[in-house]
């Protein structure tokens, strides 16, 4: 009797331990989810400014004439520059509006009032046979109104150096022009006018904070020639410029708002979760 129920029973073990191993090789634990990723979004651009500028210029006339229609009877009429000419140094204050189009290209649109430059110069002429001498003085003042574009080349330390460029439009005005000469006083009524101007400039700017930077640098200015002062009774005159080449020491701050400026604020670092991988399903083999 035991003969017969020992197969049986042998058979059942078999058929258990087989089930367990299958069920052994089904079981798949749990994947444990991946880190989280960290990724740095960057500071959106796109934001405006203002700016405000206090500088200090140096003007260079490229040259100076007059017309002379016979003085004293004895000088033929025609055209004589100035000996010498020279201009002083002076203050200027600017403002403007600008747009950060990107982290590296900005424009903005500014307006710069130059104080007087004083101008002394020096004429030497034939009159009724003598020489006559003259010492004239005067001075310039202008507003300068232009449209800039500019290349930021990069944030160092803070530090973002630049270059650009402008174009635009003077007004100049000239104070009357006083003729002192060994043969009288003359006084010349001065002129105003809008003349073209462009420029050309190199700074670079400082984070003082993440909205506000200190902006230093180099502009240089040149202005188309015009006329200078008209005529007097001394049969001189009018009298024209040949333009002005102006070199400028600049230094000022840019505000940004509507969010911090894109070379000054710290791109900011964000942590999410990346989706698992795709898992196969088990097969049983």
């Amino acid at each position: 009797m035991l003969k017969w129920m020992v197969k049986p029973l042998f058979a059942a073990f078999a058929l258990a331990l087989v089930t367990s191993a299958q069920a052994a090789d089904l079981y798949v634990p749990p994947m444990a989810p991946p880190p989280p990723q960290i990724i740095e979004r960057e500071v959106p651009t796109g934001n405006w400014y203002l700016r405000g500028d206090l500088n200090y210029h140096w003007s260079d006339l490229r040259g100076t004439e007059y017309t002379t229609y016979g003085c004293c009877g004895v000088v033929a009429p025609g055209t004589d520059d100035f000996d010498t000419t020279d201009l002083g140094g002076a203050f200027s204050l600017g403002a403007g509006i600008g747009y950060q189009i990107s982290r590296h290209l900005r424009a903005d649109f500014t307006a710069d009032y130059w104080f007087d430059s004083d101008f002394r110069g020096t004429t030497t002429g034939i009159c009724g046979g003598t020489v006559c001498t003259s010492v004239d003085s005067s001075s310039y003042e202008a507003l300068l109104l232009m449209a800039n574009a500019y290349v930021d080349l990069g944030t160092y330390h803070g530090v973002t150096p630049y270059l650009g460029a402008g174009i635009g439009g003077a007004y100049v005005m000239w104070d009357d022009l006083v003729n002192d000469a060994n043969i009288g006083l003359a006084v010349h009524e001065g002129t105003k006018d809008w003349r073209f101007a462009w420029s050309l400039m190199a700074g670079a700017s400082y984070c003082l904070t993440h909205n506000l930077q200190l902006d230093a640098g180099y502009r240089y200015t040149r202005i188309a020639g015009g006329r200078m002062f008209e005529e007097s009774g001394m049969d001189v005159g009018p009298g024209f410029d040949d333009g002005f080449d102006v070199h400028e020491a600049r230094a000022g701050l840019r505000y940004s708002f509507g969010g911090a400026n894109p070379n000054c604020a710290v791109p900011q670092r964000v942590a999410y979760h990346a989706e698992p991988p795709y898992q196969m399903p088990a097969v049983y083999k």
